[in-house]
């Protein structure tokens, strides 16, 4: 996973950012508020392929805890135990066939 975040925050660092800020502004209405931020981090992260093997390979998991971020908008904290099993979804995933998704290279 920290592959996929290092990637992340090199690629779309801007992006997340800016949808990081959104949140932290709108507590309990970030769902909607911030949504078109999140469709740009999603954009923008859909090209790489250790993101997209992460997605695809925990698609179940993401899709739990988005669904408890939507139901808990208000209290995210509620929905730790979803994202902790996302996160170990996505640290299990089998990177070495994935171009650039070796954890040894400094991304």
């Amino acid at each position: 996973m920290q592959v996929a975040m290092d990637i992340t925050a090199r690629f779309c660092g801007k992006e997340m950012q800016d949808y990081g800020a959104c949140v932290a502004r709108n507590p309990s209405s970030w769902q909607e508020q911030c949504q078109h931020m999140k469709l740009k981090v999603a954009q923008c992260t859909s090209s790489h392929p250790v993101i997209q093997k992460i997605r695809s390979d925990c698609a179940g998991q993401f899709a739990e805890f988005e669904r408890c971020l939507q139901d808990h908008q208000s209290s995210a904290a509620s929905c730790s135990a979803h994202m902790s099993r996302f996160l170990a979804c996505a640290e299990a995933v089998d990177l070495s066939s994935v171009a650039g998704g070796s954890v040894s290279q400094p991304i």
